[in-house]
């Protein structure tokens, strides 16, 4: 499954449309985000995914979950969404 890390600074128009461009082509996609402002990005770069997927006919669904990732050799506690086709 592709993963895609998201920061605070990220343009969520820009993931949105990797985040489109994988879904389409492989039906699911990780988007891993540590920070609140990163989880805030990660979730409106969905939201917008979601506009540019609908006219095609597919229908995203989101699972949250936690996940420790290695940063600078510290264990984080990431967010992750995995995103999917319905």
């Amino acid at each position: 499954m592709e993963v895609l890390k998201v920061s605070a600074h990220s343009n969520p128009k820009s993931v949105a449309g990797a985040l489109a461009a994988d879904v389409r082509e492989k039906g699911s996609v990780e988007i891993q985000a540590v920070g609140a402002g990163a989880v805030n990005q990660a979730v409106k770069a969905i939201a917008i995914c979601r506009g540019f997927v609908a006219p095609s006919g597919i229908d995203l669904v989101v699972i949250p979950a936690f996940v420790e990732i290695i940063i600078d050799s510290e264990e984080r506690t990431a967010i992750k969404f995995i995103v999917e086709s319905r």
